[in-house]
Parts: structure tokens; C-alpha cells; sequence
């Protein structure tokens, strides 16, 4: 027991011995470390002098250099700029005495000016004093001319002035000739070759239409059953149409007569109708009017389509449609308002391509321009107008409505393609076989042609001539000369222009006749 607790205790002794070596040399080897760490801390602040030092040299150095720099620059711009302010100096020097010698010379200038102010004056008294000398000898000129003479300031003044008015009148008849000749060449040259191509590619019929229609019968028996009991049969048909049907002794025939083409249509295919169906009378005219009437209405339409089919016409207002069907069964002076109104339209177009024109718009109003002929019984104004207001109403385009309106110069014209309305259908009314006049009408322009003609001075007798298209003026010699004869044609002209309406071109010719007579004794 004794041994065990000994040997216990020398084990105890001995561990904290142990111990303690090893606590020592733990402390030994972190004093190494502390004694290390101040060695490379007293390195590092050594080190850090020097870089310290060094920088301090360097920024002593780089600054001195900064300022050997800066002095080196204000030293250049210095020199740079006392070298301009020299050469300034220089210029204005240079420019003081240029303005010296300018001054100079204008001193010598004013100077001379001065002298030929005084030169002058003198000359302009001198020349006052000649033309005070001049007036003096010019009026003592007159007295003795009027002396001479034997006229006065005033009747030598109106002399000179009629013979001046006469020349100028020569001058003025020779160069309307000149100018009417070659404007009349040139004219004929382009309008020739533009509407020979025109026309030859709108080419049409010689149509004329009259203002009646003949409805053959099968037999003169026929007329009997038409005028019916009393004429109950012949008063109903008239009152359902509003036509007149003539009766006479033309075998086998009746004669409608109206200036309304679809209501003497109507009445044409109500008689055809009743003639193959037998039965007459009144209560089966009236149903045969009814069908030819909405027959008439079909033809009406299916002609205005056909019209814008023909010529490339898109699209159309369907009441305007209806009004261009309706001009089928209308005339003017005999011919067909629609035949015509294609014609004219063809030729529009036509004439629109020569020169570069809108072909369409020219062919479009072309069609439409005599519409307002469907309306104008219901309406008191011309057709023109008339036709123009009614394609208003339906969104037609201004330049269209334009063409219409103005195609007789009734409004003025905004564009070229209504000139070329108005040109393509005097074409097409003057073409021949193309119109006709009742004889009344005829007489009265022939009358109107000569009564224009009469109105002037100095014209003796005049007459109409070669159907009314040209009208020959003979005058009185004495009374009017060849030069005055020359500017009285225009006048004569253009007074027909604005007053008369005529189909075509009227040609005024002037005949002045001067005769020397002498006897041999």
C-alpha cells in the first residue's frame, strides 16, 4: 500500500515537472516570435522611411520640372503674342497710309468735281439762254407756218392726227393678217393631224332621229278598231301616253307624233302590242301601256350600262345611269342626244391622249355633258346648268360638273379636258348628216346672220349663204377702206360668236369694190 502511494506520487512529481518543461518551452517559442514580429516590424518602418524619402525626392524633382515647363510655355505664347501685336502694328501701319493716299485722292477728286459743277452751271445757263432763243424761233416757225397755211395750231394738230390714225389702222389690218395667217397655218397643221387620228378612231353613223314614229298595221282595218266606238279606243291610248296618233290616208300606217321620245316609245310598243293581241280596248290598253311603260324603264336602264359599258366607264350613280338611258329617246336638231353623247366622249378621250390630257375625266364628261337635255322641260334654265346641278347632287367631281356647265360657255373653264368637251361636241354636231333644222329655225338664223351684219357702218346689202355657214358683206367703198374692212371681218366674227348658236363654223366675208371710170369723148 505504502509502495503503491509512492510510486503514485513520484508519478504525479514527475508529470508536473513535465508540465512545466512544457509550459516553458511553449513561452520560449512565442517569445521567439514576439522577438521575430518587432524585427520585421522594425524592417518595415526602416523600409517605409526609404520609400518615404524616395517619393519625396521624386515629387520635388517632377515639380520642378512642371514649373521649368510652365515657364518654357509663357514664355513662347509670350514671344508668339508680342510677334502678332508687331505684325498688327504692322497692318494698321499699312492701312493708316493706304487711307492717307485714299484720302488724298479723293481731296482731288471732290476738287475736280467742284470745277465741272461750275463748268456745268455755266453750260446750263448757256443752254436756258438757246432754248429761251429756240421757243422764240420755234413759235415764230408756227405763226408763219399757220400764215402759209392758212390753218391753225389746232386743225394742223387734228390733220396730223387722223393721218397718224389712219397708218396705225393699216399697220395695225396688216398685222392681223400676218398673225391670222400664220396662227391659221400653224392651227390647221396641229389641228388636222389631232383630229383626222381622233376621228378616225371614234368613227359613227350618220344618225337622225325625228320627233314622230310610224306603226305599220296589217291591214287599213286595223285603223278602225284603233280609233274604236266614238273613239273611246284611240282617246285612251293618248291619254295613257300623252302622245298624238295621227290617222290619215296613208295606207296601213299610223303616225305618233310627240317631242317626249320615250312617251311616243311607250305608246309605239302599246300599239304593236294590242295590233298582235287582238283585243282593244279600253281596260286592255291600259295594261298593255303599264308593260310597255316598265319595258320602256328596262330599255331605259339596260342603254345608260350599255353606254358606260362601251366606253369603259367603271361605276355610276344608278339615277344618273337612268338619265343617260333616257337620252336614247331624245334628239337635238335630229340627232340622237345619246349617240351623240358617246361620240362626243370617244372623241374627248381621243383628243385628251394627242395631248396629254386626263383621258378619263374627258371621257367621263363627255357622256354626261347634254344630261341636263332629260331635264330641262322641268326646269326653266339651260341644259348646261341644269345638267351640272343634277350631277352635284349625285357626288360627281367639281372638274366633271365644270365640263358640263361650261361646254357653252356658260360658266368659265377650269381645266383643259372641259375645253376639250366643248371642241369634241362641235365636232360631232357639225359633222355632216349629223344634224338637221326645221325649216322656221332655219329661216331665222339666216335672218339673224344678215340682221348682225347689217348692224354695222358702212354696209350696204349682206347675205347668207351655202346654208347659212357663211355670210357675204358687200360695203360701201367710200365708207370703209380695205384696212378697216379687215378689222370689221373680226369684229363681225366674234359679235356672231357671242349672240347666235350654231351648229359648226360660219365664214364672214367682206367685199369692197373700187371702180375707175373715165369716158372717151
Amino acid at each position: 500500500m505504502t509502495t503503491i502511494l509512492g510510486l503514485g506520487l513520484i508519478v504525479i512529481g514527475v508529470c508536473i515537472f513535465a508540465s512545466m518543461i512544457y509550459k516553458k518551452s511553449v513561452l520560449d517559442v512565442k517569445i521567439n516570435e514576439i522577438n521575430n514580429l518587432e524585427d520585421e516590424i522594425l524592417k518595415a518602418k526602416i523600409k517605409s522611411k526609404e520609400i518615404l524619402d524616395f517619393a519625396e525626392k521624386e515629387a520635388f524633382a517632377i515639380k520642378k520640372e512642371a514649373e521649368l515647363k510652365a515657364k518654357e510655355v509663357i514664355y513662347a505664347m509670350k514671344e508668339e503674342a508680342e510677334k502678332e501685336i508687331k505684325n498688327s502694328k504692322n497692318d494698321i501701319l499699312q492701312k493708316e497710309a493706304r487711307l492717307a493716299k485714299k484720302e488724298e485722292s479723293l481731296d482731288n477728286k471732290i476738287e475736280k468735281l467742284e470745277m465741272k459743277s461750275i463748268e456745268l452751271e455755266k453750260i446750263s445757263e448757256g443752254l436756258e439762254i438757246k432754248r429761251n432763243e429756240i421757243e422764240k424761233i420755234k413759235h415764230d416757225q408756227e405763226l408763219e407756218l399757220q400764215r402759209i397755211a392758212g390753218l391753225s395750231k389746232n386743225e394742223a394738230k387734228e390733220i396730223f392726227m387722223a393721218k397718224l390714225k389712219d397708218e396705225l389702222t393699216h399697220d395695225t389690218a396688216i398685222a392681223i393678217k400676218e398673225f391670222e395667217h400664220r396662227l391659221d397655218e400653224e392651227k390647221e397643221r396641229i389641228s388636222k393631224r389631232i383630229l383626222s387620228n381622233c376621228i378616225g378612231k371614234a368613227s359613227a353613223e350618220y344618225v337622225v332621229d325625228a320627233t314622230v314614229s310610224v306603226v305599220n298595221l296589217p291591214n287599213d282595218e286595223m285603223k278602225g278598231r284603233i280609233i274604236g266606238r266614238e273613239g273611246r279606243n284611240i282617246r285612251a291610248i293618248e291619254a295613257l301616253t300623252g302622245v298624238d296618233i295621227i290617222i290619215d290616208d296613208t295606207p296601213e300606217a299610223v303616225v305618233l307624233s310627240s317631242f317626249d321620245g320615250v312617251r311616243r316609245e311607250i305608246a309605239r310598243l302599246a300599239i304593236e302590242k294590242l295590233i298582235t293581241d287582238g283585243r282593244i280596248h279600253p281596260g286592255k290598253i291600259e295594261e298593255v301601256v303599264m308593260k310597255a311603260q316598265k319595258e320602256v324603264e328596262k330599255d331605259i336602264i339596260d342603254s345608260g350600262e350599255a353606254a358606260l359599258m362601251e366606253l369603259g366607264i367603271p361605276s355610276m350613280h344608278p339615277e344618273i345611269v337612268k338619265v343617260i338611258g333616257r337620252l336614247k329617246f331624245r334628239t337635238s336638231y335630229g340627232q340622237n342626244i345619246l349617240v351623240h353623247s358617246i361620240e362626243v366622249a370617244k372623241l374627248a378621250a381621243n383628243i385628251a391622249a394627242e395631248i396629254g390630257a386626263d383621258t378619263e375625266i374627258a371621257k367621263r364628261a363627255g357622256l354626261l355633258h347634254d344630261v341636263g337635255k332629260v331635264l330641262e322641260h322641268d326646269i326653266e334654265s339651260s341644259h348646261a346648268i341644269i345638267g351640272g346641278e343634277f350631277l352635284k347632287k349625285f357626288g360627281e367631281k367639281q372638274i366633271i360638273i365644270n365640263a358640263v356647265m361650261a361646254h357653252h360657255n356658260e360658266v368659265e373653264f377650269e381645266s383643259v379636258e372641259a375645253i376639250l368637251v366643248q371642241a369634241s361636241d362641235a365636232i360631232s354636231a357639225s359633222r355632216p348628216g349629223a344634224r338637221r333644222e326645221t325649216l322656221s329655225t332655219y329661216i331665222k338664223r339666216l335672218e339673224q346672220l344678215e340682221e348682225i351684219a347689217k348692224s354695222f357702218n358702212g354696209v350696204e346689202s349682206s347675205f347668207a349663204i351655202q346654208a347659212g355657214r357663211e355670210v357675204r358683206i358687200i360695203i360701201n367703198p367710200e365708207a370703209v377702206t380695205d384696212d378697216q374692212a379687215t378689222i370689221m371681218a373680226r369684229e363681225m366674227a366674234k359679235k356672231i360668236e357671242e349672240t347666235m348658236q350654231y351648229p359648226g363654223q360660219i365664214k364672214v366675208t367682206i367685199l369692197r369694190e373700187t371702180r375707175a371710170v373715165d369716158y372717151a369723148k
